[in-house]
């Protein structure tokens, strides 16, 4: 039996497809990684399994699709073209992946409800029919030409391989679309955090994508049957396809971690870099600074710094006054401060009173018992209006001034109304 040729060029076009095979399977490898542990940790979780063999399947996909690993392959069985029926078998069961993964994300833990196992099972047994049959036409079919890239279309018309190609083709187009219908309804469902929807909006694209792959094979293979030549779609398109949708893919499923984490790390060293006023203040308290370690985690260092500051707070309590504390909560109110912020305006003053109390006396004894609870537990907020010396000004001032003197005249111009802070606006004196 003859076989068309290919077009020369098509040649020339293998060494280039070497990089953009092997850098998606890298990025896939890298999803593999950051997602294994919880895999591992969390086994019984049917989602997570779903996840793991959709990413183990791409990655073998892309090793094995690789035009050196099919040379390989053939050269070590001794058998021509039997990467193809192998590579045609794990683009099969990464299809299979993907339709678990939407039937366990559909229905969340739900692994024992007879829908899930129904549809679980459906998916595995359609699949492996389809892998077996891919193994059992390969072995009907007469394919004595070793091809590593044209395969699909120089084999287009061989019976046996013809029906193959078309199987493993459709099998793949129907569990990417699917899977892309799916994904892209879920992008629009309600309480989604904004990394997981943003990897979701990736894993839709490139299971979209995946379908450019599959209509290049096919609309070359069908040209093959009309006498046209387009093979250039199954030789450039349809791969460049594929790594572009395997990429987007990986990303999809990095994304949220990779977004979560970096989010997180963030939030630490900015509460870090927010509690740096109060701890330099509570250096001459303690009379030196939080323990430093250059390697230790951005969380140590952050708890670090929130120890030594409480610490630093308690051996200052007997020095708080309690009643500037009221009075510069009231005054920072009536300056029109909301609450929050009132609250740590007046903990600053008192903080700052405590500070110069005990660097004239430091034998001295506050009165009373101060509440201490605020100043420990709202230290960045307390740390936060340390950034604005005006406003602490203007409380202070007005807290200095004896309650009775405030209403001696009622229509008078209270003196601290000359402190305000600009653009702001003051509240109802009470």
């Amino acid at each position: 039996m003859t076989h068309p040729e290919p077009a020369p060029h098509l040649a020339a076009s293998i060494t280039g497809l070497y990089v953009s095979f092997w850098l998606p399977g890298l990025v896939l490898t890298a999803a593999l990684v950051i997602k294994l542990p919880s895999i591992l940790k969390l086994w019984r979780d049917p989602l997570l399994r779903a996840v793991g063999g959709l990413l183990l399947f791409a990655c073998a996909v892309f090793v094995f699709a690789a035009p050196s690993t099919i040379a390989w392959t053939n050269r070590v069985t001794g058998v021509p073209n039997i990467a193809a029926p192998w590579v045609y078998s794990l683009i099969t069961a990464l299809s299979a992946s993907w339709l678990l993964l939407v039937v366990h994300w559909r229905n969340g833990l739900t692994e024992r409800s007879a829908e899930t196992r129904r549809a679980t099972r459906w998916v595995v047994y359609a699949y492996a029919t389809v892998v077996v049959a891919l193994w059992t036409l390969f072995a009907l079919a007469d394919v004595p030409v070793e091809r590593i890239e044209d395969l699909d279309t120089y084999y287009a018309s061989t019976p046996f391989m013809r029906e193959e190609i078309l199987l493993y083709l459709f099998a793949q187009a129907l569990a990417c679309s699917i899977t892309t219908r799916l994904v892209w309804n879920w992008i629009r469902t309600d309480g989604l955090n904004a990394w997981l929807r943003w990897g979701l909006r990736f894993l839709g694209i490139g299971f979209a994508t995946n379908l450019l792959f599959s209509a290049a094979k096919l609309t070359a293979v069908v040209a093959r049957w009309t006498g046209h030549d387009l093979d250039w779609l199954n030789t450039n398109i349809a791969p460049s396809a594929a790594c572009i949708a395997a990429t987007l893919v990986a990303v999809g499923f990095i994304v949220p971690h990779a977004g979560q984490y970096l989010h997180e790390r963030w939030l630490v060293r900015r509460r870090h870099r927010e509690l740096g006023p109060l701890a330099r203040l509570m250096r001459t308290v303690a009379g030196g600074r939080e323990p430093l370690a250059l390697r230790t985690t951005p969380e140590m260092r952050l708890i670090r710094r929130e120890t030594f500051i409480r610490d630093a707070l308690l051996q200052l309590s007997r020095f708080l006054d309690e009643d500037l504390r009221t009075r510069s909560y009231d005054a920072a109110v009536a300056l029109g401060f909301e609450r929050g912020r009132a609250q740590a305006l007046a903990a600053a003053v008192t903080i700052l009173d405590a500070v110069e109390t005990r660097r004239r006396s430091p034998d001295a004894d506050g009165d009373g018992d101060p509440d201490t609870t605020y100043l420990l537990q709202e230290i960045a907020a307390v740390s936060d209006v340390l950034h604005s010396p005006d406003e602490i000004k203007a409380v202070r001032a007005r807290a200095a001034v004896p309650a009775e003197s405030k209403s001696t005249h009622e229509h008078s111009v209270f003196p601290g109304d000359n402190l305000r802070v600009p653009g702001r606006k003051a509240g109802r004196r009470g």
